[in-house]
C-alpha cells in the first residue's frame, strides 16, 4: 500500500519558477501524492498565472540548452483540474466532495490522481506561516502519512519523492528526511548534503557545499544535525509530536529550530543521498549576501534560537561567537540605522 503524501510548495512573487517546479513534480513516479501550492499574497498576479498554466493558457519558455530541461519539459497535458481555497477554507479542510469529483479529470501523463490545490493567503505569512497553512489543510483532511515541504525554485527527479518515501518506510515515522541538493545553475555541484550545527557557537553549515558529486562519496543514509526545509519529508507522527513550524522566525533558521526540537525529543534526522533535486538558491530574494534585510533577519533568528533553545552554558558561548563576528555587528548596526532613517522595507519571503 502506498500511503498518501502531501507536497507543499510555497509561492511568493515567483510564479515562473513555481510552474517549472510543478512541471517536474507532476511527473514523479510515486503513485499517491497531492500537491498544495500556497500563495503568500503575491503582488504580481502569481496566482492568476499559475491558474492560467493549469488551464493550458500559459506555457514556460525553455532554453533547449538547459541541462535539466528533461526534468520539466515538454509541458504536461492540460488542463490540470484544481481547486482554489482561501486560507480559512483550506484550514477547515476545503471541499472534499468537489475534490473527489475532479479526480476523474486528471490528464494522462500526470502521475497524481488528485486535483491540484491552490491556497490564497491574504497576507505574506513568511516561510513558516505560509507552509503552516498547507500543513493545517492536510491535518484537517487527515488522509495522509507524511508531508513534503519543497521550495518552489527547485526541480526534482522522477524518483525523488519515491526515494524519500522509501526511506521513511524503511526507517520509520519517528524521523524527518532530506536529500542531496545540487545547484540548478551547476547541476553536479552540491549545495546541501546534510546539515551541521555547532551548538556552542550556534554555527550552521551545509556538508559538502561546493563539492562535485564525484568528489565525495557518503553513505546512502546518514544522521545529520538538521534537515533543510528546501526539501523535507515530515511524517504526521512528527507533526503531532513537535507541532507546526515556529512562525516567529518568518524566514530563515526555522528548519534548524524544528530539526533541533526533533532531535531533542529523541527522534532522528536522516539524510538520503539517493534523493536528488536542483535548487536555484534564493531565487525569490536575490543574492542574500548583498541584501541587508536578509542578513539582519538571519542574524536575529540565530539570536532567537540561542535564547529559546540552547542550554545556559551554550547560550553564553554562542552569544560571544555571534557578537564577535564583525559581519553580524555591522549588519545589526546598519539595519538599525536604516530603520531609524525610515528607509526600511518589508523583508521578502524566500
Amino acid at each position: 500500500m502506498n500511503d498518501k503524501v502531501y507536497i507543499i510548495i510555497l509561492n511568493y512573487n515567483n510564479w515562473y519558477d513555481t510552474i517549472e517546479c510543478l512541471e517536474s513534480v507532476l511527473r514523479n513516479d510515486y503513485p499517491n501524492y497531492q500537491v498544495i501550492v500556497v500563495d503568500n499574497n503575491s503582488q504580481n498576479n502569481s496566482l492568476d498565472y499559475m491558474k492560467a498554466w493549469a488551464d493550458g493558457k500559459v506555457d514556460i519558455c525553455v532554453d533547449p540548452r538547459k541541462p535539466l530541461m528533461n526534468l520539466f519539459f515538454p509541458p504536461l497535458p492540460k488542463p490540470i483540474p484544481y481547486v482554489c481555497y482561501t486560507k480559512d477554507e483550506a484550514e477547515k479542510g476545503g471541499n472534499p466532495d468537489l475534490e473527489e469529483k475532479l479526480r476523474n479529470n486528471i490528464p494522462q501523463g500526470i502521475t497524481t490522481k488528485y486535483a491540484l490545490i491552490f491556497i490564497e493567503n491574504n497576507k505574506n505569512l513568511g516561510f513558516a506561516g505560509g507552509n503552516n497553512v498547507g500543513i493545517r489543510y492536510a491535518l484537517a483532511k487527515n488522509d495522509f502519512d507524511s508531508i513534503i515541504l519543497l521550495n518552489n525554485d527547485t526541480v526534482i527527479n522522477k524518483n525523488t519523492i519515491s526515494n524519500l518515501v522509501s526511506a521513511r518506510l524503511k526507517l520509520g515515522e519517528k524521523a524527518i528526511y532530506g536529500g542531496r541538493i545540487f545547484y540548478y545553475s551547476d547541476p553536479e555541484k552540491i549545495w546541501y548534503d546534510g546539515g551541521k550545527l555547532i551548538e556552542w557557537k550556534c554555527r550552521t553549515g551545509h556538508l559538502n557545499i561546493g563539492k562535485y558529486k564525484h568528489e565525495k562519496n557518503i553513505p546512502e543514509i546518514k544522521e545529520v544535525d538538521y534537515v533543510t526545509f528546501c526539501c523535507a519529508l515530515i511524517p504526521k507522527f512528527i507533526i503531532k509530536k513537535i507541532g507546526l513550524i515556529d512562525e516567529s522566525y518568518f524566514m530563515y533558521f526555522e528548519d534548524v529550530d524544528y530539526s533541533y526540537m526533533v532531535r531533542k525529543s529523541g527522534y532522528k534526522l536522516y539524510h538520503i543521498s539517493s534523493v536528488n533535486l536542483w535548487h536555484k538558491v534564493s531565487a525569490s530574494v536575490g543574492e542574500e549576501s548583498h541584501n541587508l534585510n536578509l542578513n539582519y533577519i538571519e542574524t536575529i533568528n540565530r539570536i532567537r534560537f540561542i535564547i529559546t533553545k540552547l542550554p545556559p552554558l551554550k547560550k553564553i558561548t554562542s552569544f560571544f561567537s555571534v557578537l564577535s563576528s564583525r559581519r553580524n555587528i555591522m549588519t545589526l548596526l546598519k539595519y538599525s540605522l536604516k530603520k531609524w532613517r525610515g528607509y526600511n522595507k518589508l523583508i521578502p519571503q524566500r
